[in-house]
């Protein structure tokens, strides 16, 4: 199959911008934009979904939906003594393994504007032994905003969002980035509703809310459109390291798309896994099957 432009600077627009689940707004506004035009109508529903529909000439109806939140964090709590450096305790917005969280630069959103931080790491050699061997937790990780405690809470209050502080780089033949999961789906059905013309059926481009803390957009979406098909784009886990078995493996990079056949949440309809399975070998399309034994996406 031919290779199609690959528009790296949008991709860094949409995995840099901020949209923790219930706070998309500023994700949902770049949608808008690159949506308008594109489509041949632009809405918001109640939930904060952004759908995008272009018309088709037949009675049939297709959504395809990628979701725009990210995993962050929102503030609980700004601890410190008088004399003290300000210190932000954290309550996680969506699944986060701690064990990534030590050292990382975070952007914390407040009303007057973003505040850098990041998160501490106390040196190993420091510790106790039990201590080196407790694992982390998310209730382990604190923002160090640099400011005394006064000017901490004079500028942060309880309810502002965190997210990670990250450019999007590349590796390689790969891409790192903060918000990947699910930005580059987001990005690639941008890509899809900008190449389609004149469907025969009826194509709803969804970008949906609130996926990290369970799947809300997607089941609101229900409310508003009624497809005849929803496909769901999402990442997925590629386990193509020296320390997984071969059965370990989920999927592996660059052998192709994924075709979800089931995972924690979902077993997914077996006619319309067979017709994509079908359609990519007819396009030649690289694809891989998988099979993911925990996790969910809005699929589901």
């Amino acid at each position: 199959m031919d290779p199609v432009p690959f528009d790296f600077d949008l991709l860094s627009e949409l995995t840099e911008t901020s949209g923790v689940p219930g706070y998309e707004d500023r994700i949902r506004d770049l949608v808008q934009e690159e949506l308008d035009g594109v489509v041949d109508r632009v809405r918001t529903d109640a939930m904060g979904n952004v759908v995008g529909t272009v018309e088709g000439e037949g009675d049939y109806s297709v959504a395809v939906a990628a979701h725009m939140d990210e995993i962050g964090f929102m503030v609980r709590h700004v601890r410190g003594k008088k004399t003290d450096y300000g210190f932000l305790e954290l309550d996680p917005l969506g699944g986060w393994d701690p064990r990534v969280l030590k050292a990382q630069r975070v952007t914390v959103h407040t009303d007057d504007g973003d505040l850098p931080g990041v998160i501490g790491s106390p040196p190993p050699h420091t510790q106790s032994e039990e201590e080196r061997e407790e694992s982390p937790t998310v209730e382990d990780a604190f923002v160090d905003v640099g400011l005394p405690i006064e000017e901490a809470r004079d500028r942060v209050s309880p309810g502002d969002l965190v997210t990670m502080d990250q450019r999007t780089e590349r590796v390689g033949e790969t891409i790192t980035g903060k918000a990947l999961d699910d930005r580059v789906c987001l990005f690639a059905m941008l890509e899809a509703a900008r190449r389609i013309d004149d469907p025969e059926a009826t194509i709803h481009f969804c970008a949906t809310v609130q996926e990290e803390v369970g799947l809300r957009g997607a089941r609101a979406l229900g409310v508003d459109i009624d497809p005849d098909l929803a496909i769901a784009l999402d990442v997925t886990v590629a386990n193509d390291v020296p320390e997984f078995k071969e059965g370990e493996q989920v999927t592996r990079l660059g052998e192709g798309t994924a075709i979800k056949l089931k995972d924690a949440s979902v077993i997914t309809n077996p006619k319309v896994t067979r017709r994509l399975r079908d359609v990519a070998e007819e396009r030649g399309i690289d694809r891989q099957l998988e099979i993911l034994p925990a996790g969910g996406t809005d699929t589901n």
